[in-house]
């Protein structure tokens, strides 16, 4: 049973990511790409479920998201580049739901995601017009920390979540 909710948990947030990545979106024309707020449903799950659903739902749900929206092109980079964004920010999270290592480790999330980017543009385009993005995810990355951040807070201070959700899984 336990199997079966933790994979329905899985599910649910490769859901969640996908959605939040596809509701706000703006794109970027130099790289045929887009800007949106799914790193703040990446970052909520790692925090609150660890570096294997991080893991899963940030990759699936993100590359999900780009076939959805029209930038399949992305979606491989994708795939990889928020899947280990997801797991690194789990992983440094992981001991403790501590300000600190979730500001840390959504910081290093957030890094992978402009540096994975950078590389993919320019193994996609050119490594100079791959430049022209790294603004447009630095301000992702950044509003992405400023709304997970204290969403995984609240809803892990919740005695609902702690009894509920997380000893369950």
């Amino acid at each position: 049973m336990e199997r079966t909710k933790k994979l329905t948990l899985t599910a649910v947030m490769v859901a969640l990511v996908c959605v939040g990545t596809m509701v706000i979106n703006i794109p970027m024309p130099a790289t045929n790409g887009f800007v949106n707020i799914g790193d703040s449903m990446i970052f909520i799950t790692s925090i609150l479920f660890g570096p294997t659903v991080g893991m899963i739902a940030g990759g699936i749900g993100s590359a999900l998201a780009d076939i959805l929206l029209g930038y399949a092109h992305w979606a491989p980079f994708t795939l990889v580049i928020k899947g280990l964004e997801g797991f690194v920010v789990g992983y440094i999270v992981r001991k403790s739901l501590s300000k600190g290592r979730m500001v840390f480790g959504t910081l290093a999330g957030a890094a992978i995601m402009i540096i994975g980017y950078y590389i993919a543009g320019g193994v996609l385009y050119d490594f100079a017009v791959s430049l022209k993005d790294i603004p447009g995810n630095i301000i992702q990355g950044a509003s992405s920390i400023a709304i997970g951040v204290p969403i995984a807070i609240a809803i892990g201070n919740t005695s609902y979540f702690r009894n509920n959700i997380k000893s369950k899984v």
